[in-house]
């Protein structure tokens, strides 16, 4: 079954870096997914930052996600990553990844769709 665990999260100070990454189970591997990070802060809406197709490797990303963060996959370790950089107080929240059979919701990856599965995500808490 689709299983999807993050972990990397944690207490950085504004201006800092930080790599949240995600295990996808076994199941898994050798299927197609468009894979996805979002996150969300309490009292706030949930928000889209990046996704990846892994069936052809293009990455695609929000406003909140572009310029600063970078979505990748690594399929030895079967791994979703998402490398954050120049991190500000309003960047925190809990960072989950999701998983979706269809390529539509990368190729129209936004903040409103939702995914056929999640994990429970990993909490970054931003410092000034």
């Amino acid at each position: 079954q689709v299983q999807l665990v993050e972990y990397g999260g944690g207490p950085v100070q504004a201006g800092g870096s930080l790599r949240v990454s995600c295990r996808l189970s076994e199941y898994m591997r050798g299927g197609t997914y468009c894979l996805a990070w979002f996150r969300q802060a309490p009292g706030k809406e949930r928000e889209g930052v990046a996704a990846l197709y892994n069936g052809t490797g293009r990455s695609y990303y929000t406003d909140a996600g572009n310029g600063r963060f970078t979505i990748s996959l690594d399929n030895a370790e079967n791994t979703l990553s998402l490398q954050m950089t120049n991190l500000q107080p309003d960047d925190t929240a809990n960072y989950y990844c999701a998983a979706d059979g269809s390529f539509r919701k990368c190729r129209l990856f936004d903040s409103g769709r939702d995914f056929d599965y999640r994990g429970r995500g990993t909490q970054v808490t931003v410092s000034s």
